[in-house]
Formats: structure tokens, sequence, C-alpha cells
């Protein structure tokens, strides 16, 4: 399971680093327009799966208590951006960059009534945060 566990960030880094910076469009959108905000989600979020692959392998308390430390801000912040927007929890400026970098990607989720809607390629971000959080905890909780 340590294996897996491990395995899963890189995955969860590689599905990022794909959507934001292969064009494939409609499952994202990649304009130059988007592009400092795209660097900048980089510079904040690729150390993270890193860190907890890291801590995995080194299977300590210490490295696996703050692997699923990070997983836990991972799995808020997904929610803080993707899911309490999606039911009416989101502010004018949030509404603004959805709709201009995420307006005309891939939905599968119901649009009507909302004024933010989750995309594909950020459902596939949030499956792969739970079953890394999922693992994490397996693997620290068993350790």
């Amino acid at each position: 399971m340590t294996t897996f566990a491990v395995i899963v960030p890189l995955v969860w880094l590689a599905w990022l680093i794909v959507t934001e910076w292969v064009p494939m469009f409609p499952l994202n959108d990649l304009t130059k327009g988007n592009v400092r905000g795209r660097v900048l989600a980089a510079a904040i979020n690729y150390p993270f799966p890193l860190l907890i692959a890291a801590g995995l392998a080194l299977h300590q308390t210490w490295s696996l208590i703050t692997a699923t430390a990070l997983c836990v801000l991972i799995m808020a912040g997904h929610l803080q951006s993707w899911w309490l927007p999606y039911f009416g929890v989101s502010t004018e400026a949030q509404r603004e960059v959805y709709r201009r970098d995420y307006g005309r990607t891939l939905k599968i989720l119901p649009t009507e009534g909302h004024d933010v809607v989750i995309d594909v390629q950020h459902l596939v971000v949030g499956v792969l945060s739970l079953i890394m959080l999922a693992t994490t905890l397996v693997v620290t909780l068993t350790a």
C-alpha cells in the first residue's frame, strides 16, 4: 500500500502539469492571458505532491503525519476553490476568474443555477486528491 500511496501524489502532479501546460481544448482552455496565474498556481501546488510522496516514502511517524496534513490542506483547498463556489459560496472575483479561465472547458455537472461549475479537469483533480488523502491516511494509520 505504501508504494501505491507514493505513486498517487505523483500521478496527481502529472495530471496538473499536463492539464495546465498542454493545450487540450475543451478539457482545458490555455490562453496567453492566464499564463501568469498558471505559473503562480504551479509554484504553489507542485511542491505539495512531492513532499507528500517523500513523506510517505520516508515512512517515519513525523513524515507520515506531515504528508497527511498536506493532503488535508490540498483537499480543503479543492473544496474551497471548487465545491463551495459550485454550491453558491463565492465572491465576484472568483466568479470572474472562473468565467474567464474555465467558462469554455468541458463540464459534466449540471450548470443551471450555478455561477461556478467544476469542469472535468478539476473533477479529476478532486478524485485524485481524495484518493491521495485516503491512501495517505491508510498508510499513516497502519504504520
